[in-house]
C-alpha cells in the first residue's frame, strides 16, 4: 500500500544482498523479510555504499539478517548489539551504523543497553522487530508480550505488563522514534529512510507477525489474520492522539512519533575533548 500522492521508488536494494542466499530462512508470514527489503531500498535511495555501512545484529530470528548482506556486518551476543554499535560509531563517526534487533534482544535481555544508548543519543539507527515473543527458541514470553496473551511459557496468559518500546525510547532521550507494520511496506521504508538521515539515536519499531508461535498461541494461526489484526489496530499518530483512553488501549500509534534535534553523543564528546585540550 502506498501513501496517497507518493512517488513510487524503483529501488530494489538487491545490490546489498549476497549472491545465491535466497530464499531466506524466516518462516512464511514472518515480517523480518519485509523489514529487510524496506531497509535495503532505503539504503539505495540514500546512496549508501557497502563499504561505509555497518549492520550490527544480536541473537534470534532478526539476528540472522546479516547472513544475507554485502555490507560490513557484526553478529554479536544476545542483548549486546547496541554496546558493540556504540563502540563502532565512537571509533569512526563517518560510518552508517544500523542495529537490527528483536524484542528480546533489544528491551528484554538488552533492555539496559537500549535505555543508555537512547540516553546518550548515540548517532545510529535501531530497527526493532517486535513480534511479542522469543520466536527462535519456541515462542517464550518476552518483555513486549501483551498482558493476558499466551506463549509457551505463559499457558494461562501473561500476568505481566509489557514494555512500550517507542515510549521507552522517547523518555530515555532518542531523537527520532517511529512505528510501523509490515502491512505498510512503503511507509515502513520511508520511516527507515528518515531515521537513517537523522542525527542522534533513531528507533523504528516494527510490529511484526509471528504466525509460527505467537499467532498459533493466540488464535491467529494464519498470517492473514495477524496482518489484519495489525492493520486494524494501527492508527496514524495524529489520529491516535484524538482517541479516548479506552480506544487507545485497543490500538497503537503508527508513523513518526518523536522528532527532535538534541546533540548526539559524538558531538558532546568532541566538545568535552576540546575543553580538556584547552585546559
Amino acid at each position: 500500500m502506498h501513501a496517497r500522492g507518493a512517488v513510487v521508488s524503483h529501488a530494489t536494494g538487491t545490490k546489498y544482498l549476497k549472491d545465491g542466499v535466497l530464499p531466506h530462512m524466516w518462516c512464511s508470514g514472518c515480517g523480518i523479510g519485509v523489514m529487510l527489503g524496506a531497509m535495503l531500498r532505503a539504503f539505495e535511495e540514500l546512496n549508501y555504499k557497502n563499504t561505509d555501512t555497518v549492520v550490527v545484529t544480536g541473537i534470534g530470528c532478526t539476528g540472522k539478517a546479516d547472513d544475507y548482506l554485502k555490507t560490513n556486518a557484526l553478529h554479536t551476543t544476545h542483548g549486546r548489539a547496541l554496546p558493540y554499535a556504540t563502540g563502532i560509531k565512537a571509533f569512526n563517526p563517518k560510518l552508517h551504523v544500523v542495529v537490527l534487533m528483536g524484542d528480546g534482544d533489544s528491551v528484554t535481555i538488552g533492555g539496559n543497553h537500549f535505555i543508555h544508548a537512547a540516553r546518550r543519543n548515540i548517532d545510529l539507527t535501531a530497527i526493532v522487530i517486535n513480534n511479542f515473543n522469543y520466536g527462535m527458541t519456541g515462542g517464550q514470553v518476552s518483555g513486549t508480550t501483551p498482558g493476558g496473551c499466551y506463549t509457551s511459557t505463559t499457558s494461562w496468559g501473561n500476568p505481566e505488563r509489557d514494555f512500550d518500546i517507542c515510549a521507552l525510547a522517547e523518555v530515555a532521550g532518542a531523537n527520532y522514534v517511529a512505528r510501523e507494520t509490515p502491512y505498510h511496506g512503503w511507509e515502513l521504508k520511508e520511516l527507515i529512510k528518515e531515521a537513517l538521515g537523522k542525527k542522534g539515536f533513531s528507533l523504528v519499531e516494527v510490529f511484526s507477525p509471528c504466525p509460527t508461535h505467537f499467532g498459533k498461541n493466540n488464535d491467529m494461526k494464519q498470517t492473514r489474520e495477524m496482518l489484519d489484526w495489525l492493520r486494524d489496530r494501527g492508527i496514524p499518530a495524529d489520529r491516535y492522539g484524538k482517541l479516548s483512553n479506552d480506544e487507545k488501549r485497543a490500538h497503537f500509534a503508527t508513523g513518526k512519533l518523536v522528532d527532535r534535534n538534541d546533540p548526539d553523543f559524538n558531538t558532546r564528546y568532541e566538545d568535552t575533548r576540546l575543553k580538556a585540550a584547552r585546559g
